[in-house]
């Protein structure tokens, strides 16, 4: 290496929130990312989570959001999955950070007398892993510059620590580190005033902890006029041009284009004394996309049955943001805008009958799931979908339910089940992986599931065959539970395809029925929604709905 040549000085970007949670950070930081790629420059997210579990594996979907899984197994926040979609990148274990990694690791090295007898503390040590942490991320991606999204709000006990060390970081690196802070102006109903004293009030509550923030992206339900603009830079001390206005908005993918009017990327790029490498439009395909998903008129109606839908409206875009999005994607390129309609399969349980009320959709979609809540519901679904030939996509429990479906009411077998439900069936068409018995036994639930990415092999002329247009794939597992191997030769002789298998035939990964039996009644082992992009969607997401357009004409 030429000792002479300047070594180029990485810059970072911390995102912290202000007010309340839930403001958008995730989006905003995602959107940031899009902008500055897409100028030129390799960036790396990172999401921290502040709370004490080693990963997201362990959390409740209906309380934390969807966990979402990447290519090397670790289970993540769900803003992970936007940083992927919105940046088109395959994020490693190096871009996910949780209090609870930390600890473990600093207390385990400590108690492998990693540290040489001293006394460990938070400070300098928890800190010191921290920024570890982050520059190891950096160098794994070889980027130009990290975004890490602090989780959580300012003034919360749990990520003063992750604050700490990006103040540390900037105090050595002055020129090199940069903090957005979004925050909220709410409206009170009754003033119907916007408000920026609470915005103010976390800006110095930030101050205490001895960071100053150089951009303010205002979130709220309206759009930020002027004075108000003024007002937040004078009593927060930032330039009027860097408080950013960010309203409510119906699309989360206007978010990049919107900071790109207000010359977001220029406000970063002059705060570190760079220079776009890119000229022209940076976001020309992302406009298109946003367009096309304006300007679709025509519409199509999918339900999605499954679980955790009985905790109030409000959790199921967190629960299943994925799939959603996944929908989305396919439709929009396709020419159609989805409407989706939640049936909690329980009440089907209650009422049989309303099974029928599924005539009324052009296509039903089982997403994902544990445990026995509901289960017979959507038993009763996928028996519908496939005797009146809507079509049907299932995912990881809706590819398993769908196989005791067909082995009830196709080979006759009336009690068969997983062994996740009914381990004393007769017909445990479903049954656990031998490798995960000991785990359950021994009672270690987190980061122990069938995790990350895996190969599997496509039989030609079916339908996943002709979607993918190959014939090896790669897709990301989160289960414990397979077909079991003992029944799939007895299935498969009355008419059930398994599409997809692993590269030695043990796994079934896709399960079917040929195109002359059914328009499209199909399920998968993985979870293709985690791999689906807004310029790339997913392949079986898009066959699915071509079968769904094809039966709507």
């Amino acid at each position: 290496m030429d000792k002479n040549k300047k070594q180029k000085k990485h810059k970072y970007i911390f995102v912290v929130g202000g007010v309340m949670s839930g403001v958008g950070k995730g989006i905003a930081s995602s959107s940031i990312g899009k902008i500055l790629q897409n100028k030129g420059f390799k960036v790396n997210p990172i999401k921290v989570d502040p709370y004490l579990n080693v990963d997201a594996g362990t959390m409740n979907p209906t309380e934390h959001g969807e966990t979402f899984v990447l290519d090397s197994g670790l289970e993540t926040d769900q803003d992970m999955g936007n940083y992927e979609r919105f940046m088109n990148v395959n994020l490693g274990p190096d871009d996910y950070i949780t209090s609870g990694m930390v600890y473990k690791y600093v207390i385990e090295k400590e108690r492998n007398l990693g540290y040489r007898g001293k006394c460990v503390e938070a400070i300098p040590h928890i800190t010191e892993e921290i920024t570890r942490r982050w520059k190891r991320s950096a160098e794994s991606h070889d980027s130009d510059i990290s975004l890490i999204e602090i989780g959580g709000t300012i003034g919360d006990y749990q990520n003063i620590l992750f604050i700490e060390a990006a103040r540390v970081l900037k105090i050595k690196n002055p020129q090199d580190v940069i903090f957005v802070m979004v925050s909220y102006l709410p409206v009170p109903g009754v003033l119907g005033e916007m408000k920026t004293r609470p915005t103010q009030n976390a800006v110095r509550q930030l101050n205490s902890y001895g960071v100053q923030p150089d951009i303010i992206i205002a979130r709220g339900s309206h759009p930020l006029d002027y004075k108000r603009k003024e007002k937040i830079a004078i009593a927060c001390s930032v330039a009027v041009d860097n408080v950013i206005s960010a309203p409510d908005i119906s699309s989360v993918y206007d978010v990049s284009i919107n900071f790109e009017k207000d010359k977001i990327g220029d406000m970063i790029l002059k705060a570190f004394h760079m220079r776009a490498k890119v000229k022209g439009d940076a976001l020309a395909d992302w406009k298109k996309f946003v367009d096309v998903s304006k300007n679709t008129k025509k519409t199509l109606r999918i339900a999605v049955v499954g679980k955790y839908f009985d905790t109030g409206d409000f959790v199921l875009s967190d629960a299943y943001i994925s799939v959603i999005e996944a929908i989305k994607f396919s439709s929009y390129w396709k020419g159609v805008k989805p409407e989706l309609t939640w049936i909690n399969s329980k009440e089907y349980e209650a009422d049989p009958k309303k099974v029928k009320d599924l005539s009324g959709y052009d296509g039903i979609i089982v997403p994902g799931g544990f445990g026995e809540s509901g289960i017979e519901g959507v038993l009763m679904a996928i028996r519908y979908a496939r005797e009146n030939k809507i079509p049907y996509f299932g995912l990881c429990y809706g590819m398993q339910l769908m196989v005791v479906e067909y082995a009830r009411n196709v080979l006759g077998w009336s009690d068969a089940h997983t062994a996740e439900i009914n381990p004393k069936s007769s017909h445990v068409v479903i049954d656990i992986m031998p490798e995960q018995k000991k785990n359950l036994e021994e009672g270690k639930y987190g980061a122990t599931m069938r995790l990350g990415s895996y190969e599997a092999k496509l039989l030609k002329g079916t339908h996943a065959h002709k979607a993918y247009g190959a014939e090896t794939i790669n897709e990301r597992h989160r289960h414990r539970y397979e077909v079991n191997p003992e029944y799939v030769e007895e299935i498969k002789a009355k008419g059930l395809v398994f599409s997809g298998t692993s590269p030695d035939g043990r796994l079934m990964e896709i399960a079917e029925l040929p195109k002359d039996v059914h328009p499209f009644f199909l399920g998968t082992q993985f979870h293709p929604e985690l791999k689906a992009r807004p310029l790339y969607p997913h392949p079986l997401f898009t066959a699915f709905i071509e079968a769904v357009l094809k039966g709507k004409k």
